[in-house]
């Protein structure tokens, strides 16, 4: 077996450890029951690990919250999120342990939200009990789609009602915060179908719904399909109609964008994401998670054998890093705030940029609110092209 290998990462800086802010932690669960023929995300079946052995991977991320933390000092998480992946295939208990072990080397702020990804099949109204009796405050629910004819175009599994009486149960077990996340677009998908799917996730009472155009990645079955002409490739037309239908839909029941992609009821935005939008720190464990301490960002090793393999060692499965330049977190700054409903101070902005600025307040795509740029509804439509014009 070929011996895997990481790489050293360099000291921290004491100024980055005292660092002030919110601090997140992010653990990536690698497995899946089946591949969805649209996702390219670090995923692996039980076949194609010649079968998953999660208690395994369990005790490697315990390795590595102890050596995360010793590294960075252990700040207390304001945050934990558990995605993936599927989590909710872990079972409720294993996940009360991954969040025992964030608790017992990172700790856990008084407030601390904690979400994880759920797929609707795999929970239960016991599952639920037990994940909020273990520290769990927020769950997110992968509904995509109430359209059989999408779900199957998409390679999902779960029954179309299922979602609803997910969150249903959620909310019974104690669930004040509940996410659902829809992507439109799918090829085959009409107006009506979106609509129904909207209007499911609001029946179900959650708070925030998450809602993004399908995107058809390279080296995704979905992607071979569309190639073979089996299926049209999403139209950029037709998507922004669609966003348009999402946003008109959660704005008239109470919700309002905060992200591009995100809607929520007043008190209902996911810290989390707001960490990772707002220049916060983090730490990824997890196969391939990524982690940033404030100018260096790495990655950890994708395969979970080579990463339970380096962690056997008790060193960090690093992959790479690179450290941001100046230039670098500029632009990251002015990409992901602008997303955002407060949109980017005019202050970061550099003579050039504020000058582009007024050329895109001109063509409707930006206002000035106080001493912001935010995007207009229509500014939304185009938020890379906006962000490409600023940045020139």
């Amino acid at each position: 077996m070929t011996t895997a290998t990481a790489v050293a990462l360099p000291e921290v800086a004491p100024d980055r450890l005292e660092s002030p802010g919110p601090f997140g932690v992010y653990v990536h669960v690698p497995f899946c029951f089946a591949r969805c023929g649209y996702c390219d995300f670090n995923t692996y079946t039980p076949a194609e690990l010649g079968g998953a052995n999660p208690d395994a991977w369990v005790a490697a991320l315990a390795r590595e919250l102890e050596l995360a933390a010793a590294r960075l000092g252990g700040p207390r998480a304001d945050t934990v999120f558990v995605g993936g992946g599927t989590p909710s295939l872990l079972g409720a208990a294993r996940l009360a342990l991954v969040l025992d072990h964030v608790r017992e080397h990172f700790g856990l702020a008084d407030d601390a939200e904690v979400t994880t990804e759920a797929n609707p099949e795999s929970t239960s109204p016991e599952f639920f009990d037990t994940i909020r009796a273990a520290g769990y405050t927020r769950v997110s629910l992968g509904m995509q789609s109430v359209s059989p004819r999408v779900l199957a175009t998409l390679d999902r599994i779960h029954s179309p009602g299922r979602p609803v009486a997910a969150a249903r149960e959620a909310r019974a077990a104690g669930f004040d915060h509940l996410n659902i996340d829809l992507i439109y677009g799918t090829p085959g998908e009409t107006d009506d179908d979106l609509l129904r799917s909207v209007d499911a996730a609001l029946e179900a009472g959650v708070d925030h719904v998450s809602a993004y155009s399908l995107i058809v990645e390279s080296g995704t079955a979905l992607a071979r399909r569309v190639r073979r002409g089996e299926l049209p490739a999403p139209d950029d037309d037709v998507l922004a109609h669609r966003y348009e239908l999402v946003d008109t839909t959660l704005r008239a029941a109470g919700m309002d964008w905060y992200e591009v992609s995100n809607w929520s009821r007043p008190g209902a935005a996911c810290r989390h994401n707001l960490g990772y939008w707002g220049g916060g720190r983090w730490w990824g464990a997890g196969p391939g998670a990524h982690s940033y301490d404030g100018a260096l960002r790495y990655w950890n090793v994708k395969h979970p054998n080579a990463y339970a393999q380096i962690l056997a060692a008790m060193t960090l499965p690093v992959a790479g890093f690179e450290e941001l330049s100046e230039s670098d977190r500029h632009t990251e700054d002015v990409m992901l705030r602008l997303r955002m409903r407060e949109g980017l101070a005019l202050a970061a902005l550099d003579p050039g940029e504020r000058e582009r600025s007024g050329n895109a307040v001109g063509d409707g795509l930006l206002r000035i609110d106080g001493e912001h740029l935010v995007l207009t509804d229509r500014g939304r439509l185009l938020a890379d092209a906006v962000v490409r014009s600023l940045l020139g």
